[in-house]
């Protein structure tokens, strides 16, 4: 009950019930009056991203910020390095990556993340494949790294495709942070289906395309309930189109290898 008392929480006959993790009311239509149905069972919610606090408090709910968990991955890397708290960024060793697999000089890399659940797995990688299979003659020696989330049903899936693959290709299995960040370093670019990886891309200091699509009618409901115009959370907490995104009918393999190659060419790859 000691963290209880430091935030003015009182004893009581049964256990206080913490909440991690704000509901997406700022995404929404209608979005805050969820926050009034959750302020009563829960005692108090740990807020990620910094504009909740304010919100949940006004619609009668306590709360904390506490910060992102991608940030976490920070501490770990930058552990025994001489960096400032607000150096919000993740150096991996590109050099290590590319010896490790035997990577020409030449080669250009981009990281693939298409997403952690199988059915958006499934959808988001046959867009992707084709837009690989454009971008193969445009970029000399592509090579892409794939990020294979920590889902058996993935794994066993991207197993039994990756044969069909238009460029070569690295599986890269999740859980595995230092060699995550090492593929990152040794990245032109990443396309990613949207979610918490955005935030990592951006630490990585990696550019990113993010891309998603969904069944229509999931779809069509998004855009009439939605009330921002950004997917990303990058994008949302700047409230700028920091980050590419292409989405629902915009997400072709035309358009996301077009994207890519812009970007490679900015780079200069």
């Amino acid at each position: 009950m000691i963290f209880a008392a430091r935030y003015g929480w009182q004893e009581s006959n049964g256990p206080l019930h913490f909440h991690y993790v704000a509901p997406s009311f700022w995404a929404w239509k209608g979005g805050e009056a969820r926050l009034k149905g959750l302020a009563n069972f829960v005692d108090h919610i740990l807020c990620i991203l910094p504009n909740e606090e304010a919100v949940c408090k006004l619609n009668g709910l306590d709360a904390t910020f506490v910060g992102h968990p991608v940030l976490e991955d920070i501490v770990e890397f930058n552990l025994g390095k001489q960096a400032s708290p607000h150096d919000l960024k993740i150096e991996g060793n590109s050099e290590d990556f590319r010896r490790k697999y035997a990577l020409s000089p030449g080669a250009a890399v981009i990281s693939l993340l298409p997403g952690s659940r199988l059915q958006e797995v499934i959808r988001m990688l046959s867009i992707f494949s084709r837009a690989f299979d454009q971008l193969k003659d445009s970029i000399p020696e592509l090579i892409t790294v794939i990020h294979v989330a920590s889902n058996q049903h993935v794994e066993n899936y991207i197993d039994g495709v990756i044969h069909k693959w238009p460029v070569p290709a690295i599986l890269i299995p999740g859980g595995h942070q230092h060699l995550k960040y090492d593929a990152f370093s040794a990245s032109t670019i990443a396309l990613c289906t949207s979610g918490t990886v955005a935030m990592e891309l951006q630490l990585a200091r990696l550019p990113c395309v993010v891309a998603y699509r969904a069944h229509i009618l999931t779809e069509w409901y998004i855009q009439y309930k939605a009330k921002i115009p950004y997917i990303s959370l990058p994008n949302i907490l700047t409230d700028s189109a920091i980050i590419p995104e292409a989405l629902f009918q915009a997400c072709t393999p035309t358009n996301l290898a077009s994207l890519l190659m812009i970007i490679c060419i900015i780079s200069g790859n």
